[in-house]
């Protein structure tokens, strides 16, 4: 926790103003300051003073100054304030709620004592502690206190616990006692520890209590008084007594306050243990007197005994969420959640667990926050301040939330949802769903009023199903099931209906009581309910549908609206709905009185609802409405309601009915007091209204009385329920009850029913003659079947028989037929009645032969009731199968008849049914079955369209193929992509071509119809090696048509993003050739694209687009490169730049033209002088340079006389010399180089007339001899002489003859010292002599003496010093840099030279030794070209071009160049390659002849070399990209080269490895073995640039292997002539004469070695072989010619070379290309194209690639 001073309220004084105390409102709008001079202060929240007003004594006569105030506390809802004082009272002041209230005293609370501390508990009560140790309750109520308890001693402290329930009081004993003024604490209560000392400091916060005191130290204890940890501060210094103690609101921190410091203790949720977390200190505060956190815990005011009071913010963290509200946490368990648009809304987050808030998001349109804790989770409404915090369970934060419910939050989590009610710190409930959008989710929590707990929740336990759960018990109140999908429900208000909406549109209601479900109506796209009612809207196409009353769905108000309904909206009495018809919204107001009636009855306000519906009159609604309301008001028990509403339905025998119900309900109620609805007899006639018999029955028996309960049944003629009730009671009257029953039976004429009771009671005779009278045969018959003795009255079954046959009852007449032994008979009635079962079981008995007749006849019969899938079995059965198939397919039973189609082998007969069998069977989803039905009926035709029309083009393909004609068969299908094409069905005509293997047809329609996207995907997947050349031609066709976007992207596409630039740039189109070049092209092309872009404008439109791309310098230096200096001026000009940059290119051009004088002025110009001398210097003109020196450069004279005098020394002009080192005033370096050449008088002359301080060295130099002989001697005096000479230096120094001093002791040396201490300290004396009294010549003469001696006494510093003094700055550099002590060297040369020269020197002199170290990653950092240069030199070329790489394109390349030439030099022409691969090849002419040298190096090698051809690919895609780059550079490159000559060459050299290549990929292939013995010939061609020995020799072998041994012994004959003329060194020896057929070059260059010489065998065998051939008379030893008179691989006038195989291009149409003139013979490219497919792995698709890559498209179609 932080602590963050916020603003002073009350100034300090300078004497003892001690605050009493402190008090923040629960509302935080008020803090309250109690002062010394008795009065109390209001400040604002915002710090700002708003009130004040004085205290007065208990007794007025005492006088004002008779007491101060010892405490202050505000009441809970923070109107109130409670005033403790010394005098023994406390007062209660009325402070209101606004500033503006008056301040008056409620309350007043006489003390037997004075008052020590106070406090105000949220229960209500007011504690005062006294000065006798008392602790008193303080009612406001009643104005009635009460003592508590009493201490041994003063109570000096009070603390409330965060509950504000509880208090702790403080004693000066140190007693600290423990009081609950609730009965729901756990903790026991009084006294709870004995503190060490008197606890002032004392508070109550999170899991236990703190105090501290006089003897430093802070205690925390817990509930039970343990010692949890103590926090000694006794040996801090500055450290006093702990004065006061406050706790947070929540709990976990605690401020204690002393001596000018405040100190801070938080509670870790997490570690379980309180620790200091902050501590302020606070000068000239002095001792803190009070000490109070506002409520929510943000703020914490003090107050000292000077009188000052501060507020500070205390916060752990803050942070904004999205610019919004601002999150401010207090604690690790406590938020502040401020609204920046309104920062007076603020809401107090807090873990009710404690526990530590981790992540806190507010959602739901800023509505709605949600926290997470360890184990819980925070849910919050932000409007209402509603806060819940629930158990959760961490679950990587994957859970998700709902807010559309104002009244509980969703929460689902792995397929569980849970519902949590804001406000309420548990979990609603929780079901199982996947479906969680909050349409299928529905949640009513008490609305409407309703008095009793009403929770309920309906969802979809699947996408058919709806669970309405009552979240009170948590069980299922209810299950819906549907036949489709829902996508939409809700519970009304008071749950008691439910409507959802299904995938169909249909509205149903469903009444969850009942169980009962109901479609409303279809076709809807909005519904709702009305808020507060049951009246439901909803939008079927254009009509509103109303249900005013729900219960009534029948009862429907229909009204027309325009657009589409959008919400319902009750306010202000009027319920509207909305609806949105395009950009206008209209209203439409529902009838309020209807939708009053429907609230009026959910209420049970019926005598409302009447008269409502007594004011609608004859209204068609009003009907519905008085039957509901009959309904309920019965339900309820209101009969006058009930017999109201059924009068005014016209319904006069209910209304009537009910007055009598009335009348014996008042009777009732009159005699027993009881409320009428309980009397008997009209609970029974409420039974019977509602058709309820059982239940008036019970009733009636209840009472007793059996006889109304029999009326009841006679009147309601139900005689067998009252004959039944009398059995089952016993009733005495039974036998005159049965002989009424069966009177009333024959007086009604109920002779069946009467037949009926005497076949119960046993007299049959009497029944069966009943049964005839009332002409009901049947039951007679059935009573004789069962009656065996009845059937032998013949009389009486004639009768039955007759009566059955003319009621058409045959079956029972056939019964009775075979029981009278009669089969015939009884067969023909069983089948003249259709009773084809009983007449087969008797015709298997009795006419076997019938059977199969029978079966066909029941099977028509079937048939002609319109029962054809009943009659299929008995066809079969009949073995009519024809009839079976047709009663199938006439019922449709598709199934079972296909299985009989499938028992017909004859194609006629299943013709008919075919296809109406094949639609079903294809509807079901059986094509193959379908395409069987329709190949077994021989309807071809047929099967394939029906494979076309559902798409399975590849299986109506195979089926045309199988039983068409192949060309009608590929007719079909091609007219079938037709239509589908005109149709626009473009990828089924697509699918149909693929199917057929028509994929180039495909791609023409894509093409026909511009749909290039597709027509791209079909070229890659069927000819793929044709995709960038179709790109290409895509791209330029788009071209053409001004499609530049769309061109753009195939040329990108293609990989060449070249031809998108220059067709942006060619169109004008500047910004977006800058914008493809940028993306797909190098930085150089994008920048390039932008200068010519800013050439095309004018300049100042050109300066605004540089500067916006930030390419202004970049353009200037091109300019200048390109030798465009005036556009290159006029950018600078319009931008504002300075052209020094410009004149100094100008200069340098001017200069490498010779033209001096011209360079002279434009370096004069870019403020350049020193070039413009270096440049004078370099030619040799040294008056110019010493013009320009003495006119714009004076310090440089000196260097250009100092050149002009090296070179007189060149020519040995000592005379020349001499003068010009003198004028530059250089003596000393005519004295060194004399000294150098021994040349010792003329170095004392020079030395003696212009450099006297040289003079000492010279003449030691020259005495050096002489002392070395006298060395000897001299050793021996020694220790003499340098005592000798320091008390002669000591002599000189007193006579103040400084100069003699510390030349006296500079005699002292190694040679003459007694010891090394000795000649240090002498010389650190000189060194001292001379920084103090010798200034000017003396102390440099001096100082270039001592200072090298003083080096080499290792006395660094003292000779740093020493030349400083003597102002010779660069000798004090050169002793740092002789000890490598660089960073003292940098510094010491900053210090003394401004000009920064002397740095300049250090660095350089660092360059070099870091050099000569071979320390490159320091010579890196200050020099990196040195560096550069230094790896080259070790041979670090990985380390070099990596390091150069980073730095720019130029420096990379010259390194590239250095090794590549090195490579070159040892024989490595491969690594060469491979480098210049890796890197690029720059079209610099500088590296021309090594590209040279590697292609020559490379060609030579042998076939066995170039690693399975990678080689010659390397060689040949390196020899692309270089002549692309030449190519590209002929616009733009800034160098004046000629490329033409070597352009040629490298041309050449491309198409020879180009063959190289082709001929090793033909080789992986057998198909192509007789193009690689082409390719071999050609080569020859190229002989001039190609070793002549290799390429006779290949040709030779690859002849000699195909077995054309003539050619062979020709060309291998030619290779030993070539060798020899090699050994010889003579061209002359070769014989050309046996190639005069041939285009071969006759003078070509020898190479200098044999291709063959580290092989000698094999150039023997050659030799033997050519030899034996030679002898035999039958190989023609020439080679063979053609029609032409020429060999076959040679070129004729005219001829053009094939690009794939070197001959001459022959025969009709061959393959050209878009972007050159060469060709392929057709045959070559299509065996090469056959052999992609075929030999996916060989590396011909890389050949075709990048011929077409290299030459463009190919044209392969023939026309």
């Amino acid at each position: 926790m932080q602590l963050k001073y916020l603003r002073t309220l009350i100034e300090g004084q300078e004497q003892i103003q001690r605050i009493a105390g402190l008090a923040w409102s629960p509302n935080q709008q008020k803090l309250a300051i109690a002062s010394a001079d008795r009065h109390i202060l209001l400040y604002d929240d915002a710090g700002e003073r708003r009130d004040k007003f004085s205290t007065k004594p208990s007794n007025p006569a005492n006088g004002k100054n008779s007491y101060v105030i010892r405490g202050l506390a505000f009441s809970p809802d923070s109107t109130k304030l409670a005033v403790g004082q010394s005098d023994s009272i406390v007062y209660v002041y009325k402070l209101g709620e606004s500033w503006n209230d008056k301040k008056v005293i409620c309350n007043k609370f006489p003390q037997p004592s004075a008052v020590t501390a106070l406090l105000w508990l949220s229960s209500g009560s007011i504690i005062a502690g006294l000065e006798d140790g008392k602790i008193r309750a303080l009612h406001s109520r009643n104005n009635k206190s009460q003592s508590l308890y009493c201490g041994d001693s003063i109570c000096i402290s009070l603390a409330a616990n965060t509950k504000g329930t509880g208090f702790l009081s403080g004693h000066n004993d140190g007693t600290i006692i423990r009081y609950h003024m609730t009965d729901d604490a756990t903790e026991p209560l009084g006294r709870v520890v004995q503190h060490p000392v008197p606890p002032f400091a004392l508070a109550w916060p999170h899991g236990g209590f703190c105090a501290g005191g006089c003897d430093q130290r802070i205690v925390f204890y817990d509930n039970m008084g343990r010692q949890l940890r103590t926090f000694d501060h006794s040996r801090t210094e500055g450290e006093r007594e702990f004065t006061v103690a406050a706790c947070s609101p929540n709990g976990q921190a605690v401020a204690f306050g002393s001596f000018d410091r405040i100190r801070i203790f938080a509670w870790s949720p997490r570690q379980g243990a309180w620790s200091e977390s902050a501590s302020k200190d606070v000068s000239c505060l002095y001792t803190i007197t009070a000490l109070l956190w506002r409520r929510d815990g943000a703020r914490l005011a003090l107050g000292s005994v000077s009188g000052a009071v501060l507020m500070f913010e205390s916060v752990l963290r803050r942070s904004v969420w999205q610019d919004k509200f601002e999150l401010i946490f207090v604690a690790p368990s406590q938020l502040l959640v401020r609204s920046l648009t309104e920062p007076s809304q603020h809401l107090t987050i807090e873990s009710q667990l404690g526990l530590e808030i981790d992540d806190v998001r507010i959602m739901g349109r800023d509505n709605y926050l949600v926290a997470r804790t360890e184990e819980s989770l925070i849910l919050c409404d932000l409007t209402r301040n509603l806060s819940s915090e629930v158990p959760w369970t961490a679950s990587g934060h994957h859970e998700r939330f709902y807010f559309e419910n104002p009244n509980v939050c969703l929460v689902f989590n792995v397929g569980e949802l849970s519902l949590v009610e804001y406000g309420d710190n548990c979990i609603l409930g929780s079901v199982r769903t996947e479906f969680v959008n909050p349409h299928v989710i529905s949640v009513r929590l008490n609305e409407r009023g309703n008095g009793r707990e009403n929770k309920k929740l309906a969802f979809l336990l699947d996408a058919k199903t709806i669970c309405v759960v009552d979240l009170m018990n948590r069980m299922t109140a209810g299950q819906i099931s549907h036949e489709t999908k829902i996508d939409w429900l809700e519970l009304s208000e008071t749950a008691h209906k439910l409507l959802f909406r299904d995938k169909k549109l249909r509205l149903t209601l469903v009444d969850n009581y009942t169980g009962k479900k109901q479609t409303l109506l279809s076709n809807i796209s909005f519904v709702q309910w009305v808020p507060q009612s049951d009246v439901v809207v909803a939008q079927s196409n254009s009509n509103l549908a109303i249900w005013y009353n729900i219960d009534l769905p029948e009862h429907v108000t229909l009204q027309s609206v325009r657009g589409e309904a959008i919400e319902v909206l009750r306010e202000n009495g009027h319920t509207v709905v909305r609806s949105q018809d395009g950009p206008s919204e209209h209203s439409y107001q529902l009838d309020e009185g209807l939708v009053e009636f429907g609230t009026a009855v959910n209420d049970n306000d019926y005598g409302r609802a009447v008269h409502f519906l007594e004011s609608l009159g004859d209204k068609p609604a009003a009907k519905a409405m008085w039957h509901n309301l009959a309904l309920i008001s019965l339900e309820d028990g209101n009969l006058r309601v009930a017999q109201r509403c059924y009068a005014a339905l016209g319904t006069i025998s209910k209304a009537y009915y009910l007055a009598e119900m009335i009348q014996q309900a008042d009777k009732f109620e009159q005699s027993t007091g009881s409320p009428g609805i309980l009397c008997p007899e009209v609970r029974a006639k409420m039974a019977l209204l509602a058709s309820d018999l059982r239940t008036a029955e019970r009733i009636y028996l209840e009472q007793g009385n059996i006889e109304a309960a029999l009326s009841m049944y006679q009147q309601l003629g139900m005689w067998d329920e009252a004959v039944v009730l009398a059995e089952r009671r016993g009733y005495a009257k039974i036998a005159e009850l049965k002989e009424q029953h069966m009177d009333y039976l024959i007086s009604s004429e109920q002779q069946e029913k009467a037949g009926q009771v005497l076949e119960e009671q046993g007299d049959l005779q009497q029944a069966m003659s009943l049964y005839i009278k009332a002409h009901k045969p049947a039951r007679a018959a059935r009573l004789a079947l069962k009656t065996p003795h009845l059937l032998h009255d013949e009389q009486l079954m004639m009768q039955v028989t007759e009566g059955l046959v003319h009621s058409e009852l045959y079956e029972l007449a056939g019964d009775i037929a075979h029981r009278l032994s009669r089969p015939e008979a009884a067969l023909a009635l069983y089948r003249k009645g259709g009773v084809y079962a009983r007449a087969l079981e008797l015709g298997r008995v009795v006419a076997p032969q019938e059977v199969t007749a029978l079966e066909e006849e029941w099977g028509d019969w079937l048939v002609a009731r319109k029962q054809l899938d009943a009659s299929i079995n008995h066809y079969i059965e009949a073995g009519a199968t024809q009839k079976a198939l047709e009663a199938a397919v006439g019922s449709k039973q598709w199934r079972k008849a296909v299985q009989i189609a499938k028992v017909l082998d004859e194609p006629e007969l299943i013709q008919r049914y075919a296809l109406d069998l094949a639609k079903h069977l294809a509807f079901a989803g059986d094509l193959d079955a379908a395409e069987d039905m329709l190949v077994r009926a021989n309807l071809h035709k047929d099967a394939i369209e029906l494979l076309n029309r559902h798409g399975k083009w590849e299986r109506a393909y195979v089926i045309g193929e199988k039983y068409l004609k192949a060309e009608q068969s590929r007719e079909l299908f091609v007219q079938l992509a037709a239509t589908l094409e005109e149709q626009g069905k473009y990828r089924d005509a697509e699918k149909v071509l693929i199917a057929v293997n028509e994929p180039d047809l495909a791609i023409a329609m894509y093409k026909r119809r511009e749909l290039y996207d597709s027509m791209i995907r079909l070229v890659e997947r069927h000819h793929k090696d044709l995709l960038d050349s179709t790109h290409l031609h895509l791209a330029r066709q788009l071209e053409s048509r001004g499609k530049l976007k769309n061109a753009e992207l195939h040329f990108v596409a293609s990989g060449d993003w070249k031809s998108a630039v220059h067709m942006y740039c060619s169109t004008g189109r500047w910004e977006d050739g800058y914008r493809v070049a940028k993306q797909k092209g190098t930085e150089g092309a994008s920048q390039q694209v932008a200068y010519m872009w800013a050439k095309s404008m004018p300049t100042e439109s050109a300066v605004r687009l540089l500067s916006k791309l930030g390419l202004l310098d970049t353009a200037v230096g091109f300019a200048c490169d390109s030798g465009q200096f005036e556009f290159a001026m006029e950018l600078c000009r319009f931008a504002g730049k300075p052209t020094d940059e410009v004149h100094l290119k100008i200069a340098m051009s001017l200069e490498d033209e010779g033209k001096f004088e011209a360079a002279e002025v434009e370096f004069l110009k870019a403020h350049k002088p020193r070039e413009a001398i270096l440049m004078y210097q370099h030619a040799g003109d040294w008056q110019a340079a010493l013009n320009v020196a003495d006119q714009h450069l004076p310090e440089a004279v000196s260097e250009v006389l100092i050149g002009q005098a090296s070179a007189a020394l060149e020519t040995r002009n000592y005379k020349d010399y001499e003068a010009l080192l003198l004028r530059a005033q250089r003596a000393d370096l005519i004295v060194e180089h004399y000294k150098q050449e021994s040349l010792y008088e003329d170095a004392l002359r020079i030395a003696e007339e212009h450099y006297p301080a040289a003079l000492n060295d010279l003449r030691r130099l020259q005495a050096q001899i002489q002392r070395g002989q006298a060395q000897a001697q001299a050793s021996e005096d020694s220790a003499s002489i340098s005592r000798a000479y320091l008390q002669k230096a000591a002599e000189f120094a007193k006579k103040e003859q400084f100069r003699k001093a510390a030349e006296c002791l500079m005699q002292i040396d190694s040679s003459n010292a007694e010891d090394a201490a000795t000649l240090e300290r002498a010389l650190l004396r000189a060194a001292e002599i001379c920084n103090q009294f010798l200034e000017g010549q003396d102390a440099q003469e001096l100082a270039q003496a001592l200072g090298p001696r003083l080096l080499a006494v290792k006395q660094i510093g003292p000779a740093a010093q020493l030349y400083l003094a003597a102002e010779m700055p660069k000798q004090a550099v050169d002793v740092f840099i002789r000890t490598e002590q660089w960073s003292k060297a940098r510094r010491l040369a900053k210090e003394i030279d401004p000009d920064l020269q002397l740095l300049a020197y250090v660095e350089q002199q660092q360059k070099s030794s870091l050099k000569n170290e071979g320390n490159i990653e320091q010579l890196a950092d200050i020099d990196v070209i040195s560096a550069l240069d230094l790896l080259a030199e070790q041979g670090q070329w990985v380390r070099c071009l990596e390091k150069a790489k980073q730095l720019n394109p130029a420096i990379l390349q010259k390194y590239v160049a250095v090794y590549a030439a090195q490579l070159i030099r040892e024989g490595n022409c491969t690594t060469a390659l491979g480098l210049y691969l890796s890197y690029g090849a720059p079209p610099i002419e500088a590296h021309f002849n090594i590209y040279t040298r590697i292609v020559l190096d490379c060609l030579a090698l042998r076939e066995e070399q170039s690693e399975g051809g990678s080689l010659w690919r390397k060689l040949r895609d390196f020899l692309f990209r270089l002549m692309q780059a030449l190519k590209g550079s002929g616009a733009g490159t800034t160098e004046q080269i000629h490329l033409s000559p070597f352009q040629t060459n490298m041309e050449r050299f491309l198409l020879i490895a180009h063959y190289y290549a082709t001929r090793a990929a033909c080789k992986e292939v057998q198909a192509l073995q007789p193009v690689a013995l082409r390719l071999s010939l050609a080569l020859l061609r190229h002989t001039d640039l190609l070793p002549v020995d290799k390429g006779f020799y290949e040709a030779g072998m690859d002849l000699r292997q195909a077995g054309r041994e003539s050619e062979a012994f020709v060309m291998l004959n030619h290779y030993l002539d070539v060798c020899e003329a090699i050994e010889e060194g003579s061209g002359q020896l070769v014989d050309h004469s046996d190639l005069a057929s041939t285009d071969f070059p006759s003078s070509v260059p020898l190479p200098e070695d044999i291709h063959l010489k580290n092989d000698p065998g094999l150039h023997e065998e050659v030799r033997e072989w050519v030899l034996a051939v030679s002898m035999d008379q039958q190989v023609d030893q020439q080679l063979p010619t053609d029609d032409r008179g020429l060999y076959e691989s040679s070129l004729g006038s005219g001829d053009v070379a094939c690009l794939l195989s070197g001959f001459p291009v022959r025969g009709r149409q061959p393959v050209t290309f878009q972007s050159s003139d060469r060709q392929v013979n057709r045959d070559v490219w299509s065996k090469f194209s056959v052999a992609v497919k075929m030999s996916p792995g060989s590396g011909i698709a890389d050949i075709i690639s990048f011929t077409e890559k290299w030459q463009g498209s190919a044209n392969y179609v023939m026309h």
